[in-house]
């Protein structure tokens, strides 16, 4: 499969960077103060930047657009529509994906956005939930994700404290058989180049995004997937609690910043 060349590739330029460098330095552990974030978008090129910028050379607006059909399709026994309880959603949907992962009181725990789409689908329409990764999560995730492009993140609800301490634990922990913590490469060493490649804040204002690497939009839970796997660490099933632990932390750190749904990164 292509995700595992990549990783595997990228596997191999972890291990060659930390070779030449004998080792990154232990992680600070301290977070980037708000005045220095800086979204993944201004350390692209040029064109990379306006591929984004224009939405008819944006290839994540093709998922935008199955999204929007899928929005209005009528699904399940229940024979609904997410428009049906909804309306529509450049009204009724924007701001949302500001907001998540949110707490769900029933369940006493958080849940991204994915994973409401989900419990819409099984509780609501009572149909079964879209696999991760295809195309109709990853339609329907973007396209609510884009009605808040420009939105700040609001991640302030103390809900999710402890949500947001799990995954900062995971962000800053040492795993895999590199003995990487996301944290060395994101917090204490972004901007600078490892293999080649320019570390970025690894904020995840975009996602779902288009990434030139996979030639396909894609989660950020896939993201950090091929991040673990990189570092040579067990990655988490999709839809974990884990993963919407580390994403919940990561808007916590990306508060304030705007939604750029759907970007484009190389």
């Amino acid at each position: 499969m292509r995700e595992g060349v990549i990783s595997r590739r990228a596997a191999r330029l972890l291990l060659a960077a930390c070779i030449a460098l004998g080792a990154l330095p232990p992680s600070s552990q301290a977070e980037i103060p708000a005045a220095e974030r800086r979204s993944s978008y201004e350390l692209m090129s040029a064109e990379t930047k306006a591929m984004q910028d224009e939405d008819s050379a944006n290839p994540g607006m093709l998922w935008v657009l199955d999204g929007e059909a899928l929005w209005n399709r009528r699904a399940g026994e229940a024979d609904r529509s997410c428009a049906d309880c909804h309306d529509a959603a450049p009204q009724s949907m924007r701001g949302v994906a500001a907001r998540y992962p949110a707490f769900d009181e029933k369940r006493g725990t958080a849940v991204d956005l994915q994973g409401r789409i989900n419990l819409c689908r099984t509780e609501q329409q009572k149909a079964p939930p879209l696999a991760f990764e295809r195309q109709e999560l990853l339609a329907l995730t973007t396209y609510v994700g884009r009605q808040s492009r420009g939105l700040p993140i609001d991640a302030s609800d103390p809900r999710l404290d402890p949500a947001v301490e799990t995954g900062r634990e995971i962000f800053t922990r040492r795993q895999g058989q590199l003995n990487l913590a996301c944290a060395q490469c994101h917090d204490d060493n972004w901007g600078q180049k490892l293999a080649g490649i320019v570390m970025p804040q690894a904020h995840p204002t975009g996602y779902p995004l288009y990434r030139l690497e996979w030639q396909t939009l894609g989660s950020l839970q896939r993201r950090l997937r091929n991040c673990l796997i990189g570092m040579r660490a067990e990655p988490y099933g999709y839809g974990s609690a884990e993963y919407v632990a580390i994403e919940a932390f990561l808007m916590r750190r990306a508060h304030g910043m705007p939604i750029e749904t759907p970007a484009v990164r190389p």
